[in-house]
């Protein structure tokens, strides 16, 4: 395969300023990146608790679906991002090639053989919630694709997606204390998702469970410290998070007097945030920072959009946080190729047009 960086090369057509553009030409490149890492095995980051000496197996047949793109989180929202982008373009150059990867992937067997990973001892909590999350997302992005295809793939999912709701209806009582932090386990994350799965396949039982432990967490929280943001290995921001997810469970107007005293800041049209920014791409933990643009920026514009009277200017900050990142994610450091387009593509989809 071509040096990815020459493959990908001149994929946005981006300023520092500037609407940062998608289009079928962008697609193919982008979806390179997922393509090339689909099946790739090793380099691989399993996470993995061994409760014995037969848990010692290789990826591929311990996790016979989400096996590639170096761990099982980015694996699922790579298979996620492949099929968001063949539902907005079914003209994709390697249409094909991505349709026979993904059914080898996706099969009925293999999942199966996921779910039976999650019902080995030491393995109840793997990927919670963030991968978990993922799964949902691959499942609402199937479950909304009226295409035969797409049918047979979630009907093949289906037994991952039953036990991840099953998984959140045990776990979020559980929880006493949010988890605020900036990378995998933050729980407005997981909770985000989780709900606009629920909401599109109308399952009152997660979604109104979701409801109330977001209320029960978040509705006192003030003043949250954008200044005290990122942390030096966050992909998420804990603050947009907690906004993200109060968006989605309260009644609009409720929504505006709780963020108005959550971040005030937010609601001048003068808001600046400066993008994080990665001193070495190389370096999977720094190389998050690239991750934190792109997620700050499908908060703003999921603001923006509900909201157009009031948040306008964050399209805006959200493009500066776009187009600050989006060039870097063509280069040759798999630390990063492994997962950032997945998050350039859901922001991307998030933007108002």
């Amino acid at each position: 395969m071509m040096n990815l960086m020459l493959l990908l090369w001149s994929m946005w057509t981006i300023q520092d300023t500037g609407t940062p553009t998608f289009n079928l030409e962008q697609a193919n490149r982008l979806a390179q990146l997922p393509l090339h890492c689909l099946q790739t095995e090793y380099p691989n980051k399993l996470n993995q608790t061994l409760g014995d000496a037969s848990y010692l197996k290789g990826p591929k047949a311990l996790l016979p679906a989400f096996y590639g793109c170096f761990d099982w989180h980015s694996s699922v929202h790579g298979h996620w991002m492949l099929i968001a982008l063949l539902k907005q373009f079914p003209e994709l150059d390697d249409a094909d090639v991505i349709r026979q990867k993904l059914e080898e992937n996706i099969s009925a067997a293999n999942i199966l053989e996921e779910v039976a990973y999650f019902h080995m001892p030491q393995n109840g909590s793997f990927e919670r919630t963030y991968g978990w999350a993922w799964v949902l997302k691959l499942a609402e992005e199937l479950h909304t694709w009226d295409d035969p295809w797409a049918k047979q793939l979630e009907q093949n999912l289906q037994p991952l997606t039953d036990l991840m709701v099953e998984k959140y209806l045990e776990f979020l009582p559980k929880l006493i204390y949010p988890i605020r932090v900036g990378e995998h386990t933050n729980i407005a994350f997981g909770l985000s998702f989780a709900y606009d799965y629920a909401q599109t396949v109308q399952n009152q039982a997660l979604a109104r469970l979701i409801e109330q432990r977001s209320k029960d967490w978040f509705f006192e929280d003030m003043n949250c410290p954008l200044a005290w943001e990122p942390s030096g290995f966050d992909f998420l921001s804990p603050c947009f998070q907690e906004l993200d997810i109060m968006r989605k469970v309260m009644p609009p107007s409720e929504f505006i007097d709780w963020a108005y005293s959550f971040l005030p800041e937010i609601f001048t049209a003068d808001f600046y945030w400066e993008p994080g920014k990665v001193s070495d791409r190389a370096d999977g933990k720094l190389v998050h920072l690239d991750g934190v643009n792109f997620s700050r920026a499908w908060v703003m514009y999921g603001l923006a959009r509900n909201f157009p009277d009031i948040f306008p200017h964050l399209i805006d900050l959200g493009d500066v946080h776009m187009n600050f990142s989006l060039p870097s994610i063509v280069d040759d450091n798999y630390e990063g190729t492994h997962w950032l387009g997945s998050f350039a593509i859901y922001a991307l989809i998030q933007r108002p047009l």
